[in-house]
């Protein structure tokens, strides 16, 4: 057995897996259905729940358990120190204005510490964290119920705090990912955009906990490169949205068609956190120079949100996130496409 089969055959079997391929927990993009698909397929299923209640978790789990008794992964936000910038704030609203007219206000957003317990109580084979680092206690409460903790990490730096906060592996997301970067600091995210063949070997080489790659994989290729780069499984989203059960906005997966690497850009437009997108007008209109700078997460989240509930014509109906492999994407059930990139990838690796 080579290094690399030994490597990703003690990952599997710990976490449950036929093959080394999660699907990434991609906040709103993640139904239950291609979960299911995912797992079914011998990959771990996941939902990113930032803005779910208890509820919804709970009820999303129940789904996914009605489907499947494969491996799942649930993934949560850190909370960002809060930050007071009513000028910035002020004129985010402002430049919003010029798109059409914001709704009401939305629901508050969902309790960090319910949302946690709600993911102990479903009971998930991995609990995930971006933007950086659970408290002790719930690392120890996670390990007593036999819950795993990944956490994504962008540095060197951050990877070993989480290391040493108890993580069980780390997710190397390189900055070819799409959706939002996963740096502690937000400040800090234009600063560390690694790719993720220079960022993987150099956390591998560092930590002694299992290494998830992430970021541009978008077939059997990137998967068999990641893994001989040191990764233990890979972690993919952008791949995965066009396949049936993903059931997204028709304009969000027809733009990943043929979209290439370069035309793909970070922008904090949706959020105030940066994050990998679709070049769509709305994102763009955001880096004229006349546009003011986004308001700070997640403030800028909502009043985006404030004005797609008034039905302004030009904000995006959704966040358009896009990895720069998205031209890889295929319009194929997803259990297909993980199967075929496992197959692709075992056929290179021998």
């Amino acid at each position: 057995m080579t290094g690399v089969q030994r490597r990703v055959t003690e990952f599997c079997e710990r976490f449950g897996l036929r093959l080394p391929i999660l699907e990434a927990p991609m906040a709103g993009a993640c139904p239950p259905e291609l979960a299911i698909a995912v797992a079914e397929a011998g990959g771990m299923g996941a939902d990113g729940v930032l803005l779910d209640p208890p509820e919804r978790i709970a009820a999303w789990v129940e789904r996914f358990r009605a489907g499947t008794d494969g491996p799942l992964q649930l993934n949560i936000w850190i909370p960002d120190p809060p930050v007071d910038d009513p000028d910035r704030r002020r004129a985010a609203e402002e430049y919003l204005a010029g798109f059409g007219d914001p709704g009401d206000p939305g629901p508050a957003a969902p309790d960090f510490a319910e949302q946690c317990e709600a993911m102990l109580e479903a009971a998930p084979t991995v609990i995930s964290s971006i933007m950086g680092v659970f408290e002790p206690d719930y690392v120890e409460r996670m390990h007593a119920r036999g819950i795993a903790w990944f956490a994504c990490a962008t540095t060197l730096a951050d990877a070993l705090v989480a290391q040493e906060a108890g993580a069980d592996a780390v997710v190397a997301q390189g900055m070819e990912a799409g959706g939002h970067r996963g740096t502690f600091e937000p400040a800090a995210a234009e600063h560390t955009d690694v790719g993720l063949v220079a960022l993987l070997p150099h956390l591998v080489d560092r930590l002694r906990v299992p290494v998830v790659a992430a970021g541009g994989i978008g077939d059997g290729r990137g998967v068999a490169a990641a893994l001989a780069l040191g990764a233990s499984a890979v972690q993919v989203g952008t791949a995965l949205l066009r396949s049936p059960e993903a059931g997204l906005d028709d304009a969000w997966t027809s733009a990943l068609a043929e979209l290439p690497p370069e035309r793909t850009v970070p922008t904090r437009a949706y959020s105030g956190r940066l994050g990998r997108a679709v070049p769509t007008p709305f994102v763009t209109a955001w880096s004229r120079p006349d546009a003011p700078a986004p308001a700070p997460y997640p403030d800028q989240r909502r009043l985006v949100g404030r004005w797609r509930r008034g039905g302004a014509a030009g904000v995006d109906a959704v966040n358009q996130w896009a990895g720069q492999g998205a031209a890889l994407a295929r319009r194929a059930p997803a259990g297909t496409i993980v199967q075929e990139m496992w197959d692709t990838a075992r056929s290179l690796l021998a």
